[in-house]
């Protein structure tokens, strides 16, 4: 008889190890490759420190323009792209807790994990609109 192999809590951590390891190395050299185009196309430049002005642009303008920068090369934006994965690294962790204790069934860790995800969100949405 042949045993069938669940997929448990082990498996879980080293999906989860793995995320959080590869989403800092990947963020990391994302933001890393930004910083050399930034340098080499605007290395002899002074910088401008006016950019760093409150404005009121909301989430979802800043992601699209950062997205459209990154897809076509710009440093900056590339530099910023790293910096968001390295945001989006311990929120994935979250999730991916989440659907082990629902694999688990252990409902207080869903239910506190659950909490987690709504003070990120609430986080998110407050800390972009001005």
């Amino acid at each position: 008889m042949v045993q069938e192999e669940k997929f448990g809590e082990k498996d879980f951590q080293t999906i989860i190890g793995n995320l959080l390891r590869y989403g800092v190395w990947i963020s990391l050299s994302v933001a890393f490759i930004g910083g050399i185009v930034y340098l080499m196309n605007h290395g002899s430049q002074i910088e401008d420190y006016s950019v760093f002005k409150e404005n009121d642009r909301n989430i979802f303008e800043v992601i699209a323009s950062v997205y459209h920068g990154a897809i076509q090369g710009d440093g900056a934006s590339l530099i910023f792209t790293g910096i968001i994965l390295l945001f989006l690294t311990p929120v994935l962790r979250v999730l991916l807790s989440l659907f082990s204790f629902l694999l688990e069934k252990d409902y207080l860790y869903v239910g506190i994990t659950l909490i987690v995800i709504v003070i990120i969100i609430i986080s998110i949405s407050f800390g972009f609109s001005h």
